[in-house]
């Protein structure tokens, strides 16, 4: 079902060294009506789709120095899609991680009578990330999509 990159195409660069990034500022994915909630904070919302492998250990060091630059303008989640496969399955990707960019939040105009008014209804933008992935990679994405974002480094 989950099938891991054996060598992935932006696995280059791994810029850092050991550094004290304090805690944590990567969100662990536990439920849709979280990630929901995350969303409706209109932040851009990088989520790195992970199994256990080799090069996830690569990836969570690159997500928790990216986490830590860009927190908080920019939120990272991370999905163990083995205990959430529901919700990486949707994604419709058979490897993995891999990382996407959910944004831009906006309230959808409902169409007709809403069956329940304490629903919301809104649109996200879904973008997959192929740039390297590093700090600079991260950053350069972020400007070519216009994300505001200010660095704490």
């Amino acid at each position: 079902m989950f099938q891991c990159y054996s060598k992935p195409e932006n696995y280059r660069y791994y810029t850092g060294y050991p550094k004290d990034l304090g805690p944590s500022r990567i969100i662990p994915f536990t439920s849709e009506r979280q990630f929901v909630q995350l969303l409706h904070e209109g932040r851009p919302v990088v989520v790195a789709f992970t199994i256990k492998c080799t090069y996830t250990q690569h990836l969570d060091k690159v997500l928790e120095e990216a986490a830590a630059t860009f927190y908080p303008h920019i939120k990272f989640v991370r999905v163990e899609c083995p205990k959430y496969p529901g919700f990486c399955l949707t994604r419709q990707r058979n490897e993995y991680p891999f990382v996407e960019v959910f944004y831009n939040p906006e309230q959808a105009a409902s169409q007709g009578k809403s069956v329940d008014p304490n629903i919301t209804k809104y649109s996200v933008k879904v973008l997959p990330f192929n740039y390297d992935q590093n700090v600079y990679g991260f950053r350069e994405y972020f400007k070519k999509h216009g994300f505001k974002y200010s660095e704490t480094n």
